[in-house]
């Protein structure tokens, strides 16, 4: 079934929904019989909300198109310390005292407009259903980087690849997570820890295949490869077979949705997930230096001949069997104190990111890599369930886009500044130091996520016992004075 036709079979269900409960509603008051056509429109409406999730069949190569999608777009961006020095010899002279700065805003700019994009991505997924907006996501994406194969400026690959290359991946990536839920319930968990770990299998090779290719064809030339990776998703998207007509359209019978449902304020009101909200980002603006400037720290430290690629392979080795360990020890932690697996993740990120400047051995910087992409996969793979503690399940798709939304920001500026202080300093000593200390002070904000929902609780407990209590004060004084509902009197 195509798209266009989920839609139409969406909006008919809708309409014979509607006028089942009219035709319900006349019978009784009028006890007028229910025609068989009426009958038949239940029957649709019932079966529409009892769909039952394929578990499988065109699912699993649903699930390998989204594995793809999640590998091509966070494995480019995580090997963005590669092209940053090809980049760095290409467009930089002895002289530029701001190079690393000015360089490090084009991997910076693309990875935090990914996340920027994604409550946009969120309303046009809503609007024109996964397939089109992942086709057209990849098809931008596409364009973006074959333009960033011919530019010969700075400037220019700021808006080619930090901007279009950047919404294009947005608006492929999200929907890939979208449609997992269209065939998969009780495999839902699987399913997801194996899509993302798309990412860490192509950080473990994407490095040495883009080290080899730079040094044989050059910068131009690799980034029209990468094109490959940007074709073959839109090619995954193609395979976005909708399954389940989307919530607005269902829900209104328009293709149109409401306002207050593409824009949900609901999740604002619960405080647990505004320090969540806010607490994430904070710790985020040290996150992305070391995927930006460990490959340039490492040459500056042991040699351009260090074999520094395998830094990277580590972190998306660990980072991979981090999100397989920690999403199911997630299964076993009750309620948000799920939020303490994060505080952990984000104390151990920010402490890894201090030791990089005093590993005077290459030995320990693969082993500061390896418990830094451990602890990453464990921040990155229990997002979804806090999201679904702190809002429910009703909101939570809206919650973490929301929440990527505002991680774009400490994404986007961490890694300029550590450039900015290694221009300064003529070291990344004190850019490392300075990006472990965010990590540290958001995971203490988040600390107080587990009380403040607990006392919620308290009062709602305290506030429906003392409901509970009225009601029977009214009860009691009802039957003393007679019931006014019925006129009745107990003289």
């Amino acid at each position: 079934m195509t798209e266009d036709n989920g839609e139409r079979a969406a909006e008919s269900e809708s309409e014979a929904g509607s006028a089942t409960t009219a035709a319900a509603a006349g019978s009784a008051t009028e006890d007028k019989p229910v025609s068989a056509a009426e009958n038949n429109g239940a029957k649709s409406a019932d079966e529409e909300t009892e769909f039952t999730h394929p578990e499988g069949g065109w699912g699993w190569v649903v699930m390998l198109a989204a594995m793809w999608c999640n590998g091509s777009v966070f494995g480019i961006q995580n090997a963005f310390g590669i092209l940053f020095l090809s980049l760095l010899r290409e467009f930089g002279s002895e002289t530029d005292e701001d190079l690393k700065f000015r360089t490090a805003w084009v991997g910076s700019l693309s990875m935090g407009m990914i996340f920027f994009c994604s409550p946009i991505v969120s309303v046009f997924t809503d609007l024109l259903g996964c397939r089109i907006t992942a086709v057209g996501g990849a098809a931008v994406g596409l364009v973006g980087l074959l333009a960033s194969s011919f530019v010969t400026s700075l400037g220019a690959m700021y808006f080619t690849y930090g901007i279009v290359f950047a919404c294009g991946c947005s608006f492929a990536y999200q929907p890939s997570l979208v449609i997992l839920g269209h065939y998969f319930k009780k495999r839902l968990g699987l399913v997801n820890g194996i899509v993302t770990a798309g990412s860490s299998l192509f950080t473990i090779t994407l490095p040495f295949a883009l080290s080899g290719l730079l040094e044989k064809v050059g910068r131009q030339n690799t980034m029209r490869v990468l094109c490959i990776l940007m074709f073959l998703l839109m090619l995954a998207g193609l395979t976005y077979k909708p399954l389940i007509p989307t919530k607005t359209r269902k829900n209104t019978g328009s293709r149109c949705p409401r306002m207050g449902q593409l824009f949900n304020v609901n999740i604002w009101k619960s405080l647990g997930y505004r320090i969540w909200a806010f607490g994430v980002p904070a710790a985020l603006y040290g996150y992305f230096v070391p995927y930006v400037h460990l490959m340039k720290h490492v040459e500056e430290r042991f040699g351009k001949d260090a074999n520094k690629e395998v830094l990277l392979m580590c972190i998306g080795i660990t980072s991979g069997v981090g999100r397989l360990i920690f999403g199911r020890v997630a299964d076993y932690v009750n309620g948000v104190n799920k939020v303490y697996l994060q505080v952990s993740s984000f104390l151990v990120i920010g402490l890894m990111s201090m030791m990089i400047p005093l590993c005077d051995i290459f030995g320990g910087l693969i082993a500061v890599c390896l418990l830094m992409g451990l602890f990453d996969g464990c921040f990155i793979c229990i997002m979804a369930p806090i999201a679904f503690e702190l809002v429910g399940a009703d909101d939570v798709s809206q919650a973490i886009g929301f929440l990527l939304g505002l991680m774009s920001v400490p994404m986007t500026v961490g890694p300029p500044i550590a450039g900015f202080l290694r221009d300064r300093l003529k070291s990344y000593d004190m850019a490392f130091y300075l990006a472990g200390i965010p990590p540290m002070v958001g995971g203490a904000v988040l600390c107080l996520i587990p009380w403040v929902e607990a006392r919620r609780r308290r009062q709602e407990a305290q506030d429906q016992e003392k409901e509970v209590t009225q009601n029977m004060l009214d009860s009691e004084k009802a039957q003393r004075h007679g019931d006014p509902r019925t006129g009745e009197s107990v003289l």
